[in-house]
């Protein structure tokens, strides 16, 4: 059950999300350890004059908030898709030890090959690293006669981000240039990037979006179950190899840019299913949407906790998350 049942409902609010994602984004470029009226604002992109003011804003506040938006969206989304893809309410880029694994592998090539954080290598292996423990998860996950089982591919994921953040613990431990270049970066932050980060991780992030978007007919068959799916004629094999490549790129993509931060795919899509219902032709567009309100929120509000010191983002995703996902496994478990 859905609370919003007609198209017109979904529609309306749909356009409310927009407008507070906007309001959001607008506190985001305002509000923080110095404030700025909208004046300061709006002379920033129309009369920029090199003031600290300006610089701040161009700088700081714009790649942040954008950076925000595009992360929160993207592990929403990828969140939604694999809980479809093993039909597991549990399951999240985090959680299944995607994150991790993108983490592991990029403080491993900053350690072994010397790459920076700011250089477009470090897209290349968060996608690699992505994609190696993606498929070992799913692999594990379809091992035995029951196929899929989401037991299976929890505790697949569980084990695999305990293995990745012990070897990026250790190998930070023994590197102090590797933990001098990560160490902020793993708490997961939307702060410290600037313009050509971003620009250099959106054009994937898009194209995850887009075939997302494009899958969500598709991905509605298969999350009836493999049987079901090829008896509607579906090529289950064709649509979990996109859907594996969306959430590599969105996740992958994201982790590049903002570090591991967790529990957005988990909680955003099931707020979401409450709305909309189980249609991710609805649901995609309601994820990327709160997904991204959520973190510019937690992002904004994390720049007070501690007066003059920023907090990353990614603890106050982790105290949002860590009740959310109890809920969630005592509601599944007692039925």
């Amino acid at each position: 059950m859905s609370i919003l049942a007609s198209t017109r409902s979904k529609w309306i609010v749909l356009l409310l999300g927009i407008a507070l994602l906007g309001a959001a984004s607008l506190c985001s470029l305002l509000f923080g350890l110095e404030r700025f009226t909208l004046a300061t604002l709006w002379n920033s992109f129309t009369a920029f004059d090199n003031s600290r003011e300006h610089l701040l804003i161009q700088t700081v506040r714009v790649p942040a908030t954008l950076i925000a938006i595009t992360v929160g969206a993207s592990f929403a989304i990828a969140g939604a898709i694999l809980q479809a893809m093993t039909r597991n309410p549990l399951a999240d880029s985090s959680l299944l030890g995607i994150n991790s694994g993108s983490s592991m592998f990029i403080v491993l090539a900053i350690s072994v090959l010397q790459i920076d954080m700011g250089t477009q290598e470090v897209i290349w292996v968060s996608f690699i690293g992505a994609s190696v423990i993606a498929i070992f998860i799913m692999a594990i996950g379809s091992i035995g006669s029951e196929g899929n089982m989401p037991i299976r591919i929890t505790l697949a994921g569980s084990a695999v981000t305990a293995l990745a953040s012990s070897v990026t613990s250790g190998v930070m431990v023994y590197d102090n240039f590797t933990m001098d270049q990560a160490l902020f970066w793993l708490t997961g932050s939307v702060s410290g990037r600037t313009m050509a980060h971003w620009m250099s991780v959106a054009p994937y992030v898009a194209i995850g979006l887009i075939i997302a978007l494009a899958m969500a007919r598709a991905i509605n068959v298969m999350a009836m179950g493999n049987d079901v799916a090829k008896g509607l004629g579906q090529r289950t094999l064709f649509v979990k190899f996109c859907c594996l490549f969306t959430v590599i790129l969105l996740a992958g993509g994201s982790v590049a840019l903002a570090g591991p931060i967790a529990f957005i795919g988990l909680m955003i899509p099931h707020m979401c299913r409450s709305l909309v219902g189980q249609d991710h032709v609805w649901l995609f567009p309601y994820c990327a949407i709160a997904g991204a309100i959520l973190l510019i929120g937690a992002d904004t509000v994390s720049r007070f906790i501690l007066g003059g010191e920023y907090v990353p983002v990614g603890v106050i995703t982790a105290f949002l998350g860590v009740p959310f996902l109890i809920v969630i496994a005592r509601r599944k478990i007692l039925r």
